[in-house]
């Protein structure tokens, strides 16, 4: 494959968007830094239409705002494959919106694939291998290494190829207006921002601790918090979920009780067993009045006839998901479910079901499920 440009300027990014905006099709892809820095940020952006593909460097330009107006152009397909995470990616960084978006991994879904992946994907319809290895690469690095352009080249430069495989197939299945519909929900995905307020929140396991574990255990994010931000790591890099859990339950007072510990290596002592014997003592030193508590989820109370209904549902899914070669979750998730079954006696179940598709495939028989 020939050597891809690399656009690094800002009239070269001009020049890419007056080659962009009359395409009636291109595709698109990203790469991040999420495994490698504490706040990640999209370090590549790939574009690639029937004639020319190029790479587009977000780290060395102050502004994308010249792409926004082609990704939000309806007139203009935009091709990707698993776009849940870019179109979240490119609305955090850049205020980027996509209209006219195309998920071929979503194609995949409603064709009955099996393997989503893209390297599955171009290795079935096109004998292509994706260099797995650069998958959790630090995309951040400058200069990339000319392997790196490689494999991020054929993130895209397969796809509008993909695209028209899978346009046909599922025009033939009766699905393509199906799939059009989830995309355009897909256009709307938000990333969610880091929310405020205690740590041990978002810790998973940590309901199950008593309210003192809990005090020493938020201490000991609040300090890994720190050193992550600090440091420019991801939380994971720093100190791991397992080992804060452990810590908090055990309470460690010594240097050599944290050397005794399995999960936590010579270096990690070192760099970090003072400031973690501090937060240990500061959540010991909070006065029982003060110390934090779980939340209790709310248990609404036990109703028979939505459980009988709910199992129905689910019983019914199962042999229509068969029926359609579609995944129970996609054909209708359990939040779905869950809804249809506290609806009452006779209601019309047509004005829950968000998808198009959705009701006019499933509507007649849930009601009959229904009773």
């Amino acid at each position: 494959m020939d050597e891809t440009p690399i656009i690094t300027t800002s009239q070269g990014l001009q020049e890419l968007v007056c080659r962009l905006q009359n395409e009636p099709i291109f595709a698109c892809d990203l790469e991040a830094d999420s495994l490698h820095h504490y706040q990640e940020k999209v370090c590549l952006l790939q574009f690639s239409t029937p004639d020319f593909s190029v790479l587009l460097d977000p780290l060395a330009l102050s502004d994308l705002a010249p792409l926004a107006p082609i990704m939000a152009n309806p007139a203009i397909r935009k091709v990707f494959h698993g776009a849940d995470y870019d179109v979240r990616s490119l609305h955090r960084d850049f205020g980027i919106e996509l209209t006219n978006l195309f998920d071929t991994m979503v194609a995949c879904q409603f064709l009955g694939e099996k393997e989503l992946g893209l390297a599955a994907a171009l290795r079935k319809r096109f004998a292509v291998e994706l260099d797995k290895q650069f998958q959790k690469a630090d995309w951040s690095r400058r200069p990339l290494p000319s392997a790196m352009l490689a494999y991020a080249v054929k993130d895209t430069c397969f796809l509008i190829d993909f695209y028209r495989q899978v346009e046909g197939e599922l025009q033939a299945m009766g699905r393509l207006a199906w799939v059009e519909e989830e995309c355009s929900f897909l256009e709307q995905v938000r990333g969610a921002t880091r929310e405020k307020g205690a740590f041990f929140l978002r810790f998973k396991g940590a309901a199950r601790f008593d309210p003192r574990t809990l005090a020493v255990l938020e201490a000991l994010l609040n300090y890994r918090d720190e050193q992550a931000r600090r440091m420019d790591r991801p939380h994971f890099k720093v100190i791991g979920n397992e080992i804060l859990a452990e810590l908090a339950m055990k309470r460690p007072q010594k240097i050599a009780d944290l050397a005794a510990m399995k999960g936590l290596n010579e270096n990690n002592v070192q760099r970090h067993g003072k400031g973690l014997l501090r937060a240990i003592n500061q959540g010991c030193a909070i006065a029982e009045a003060d110390l934090p508590r779980y939340p209790l989820p709310f248990r609404p109370e036990r109703d028979p006839r939505k459980e009988e209904r709910l199992k129905r549902l689910k019983r019914w899914r199962e042999k229509k998901s068969l029926e359609v070669g579609l995944d129970p979750g996609i054909l209708a998730n359990n939040v779905l479910l869950e809804a249809l079954a506290e609806l009452p006696d006779g209601a019309p179940v047509s004005h829950i079901i968000p998808r198009n598709w959705q009701r006019q495939l499933l509507a007649d028989e849930i009601a009959l499920q229904l009773g």
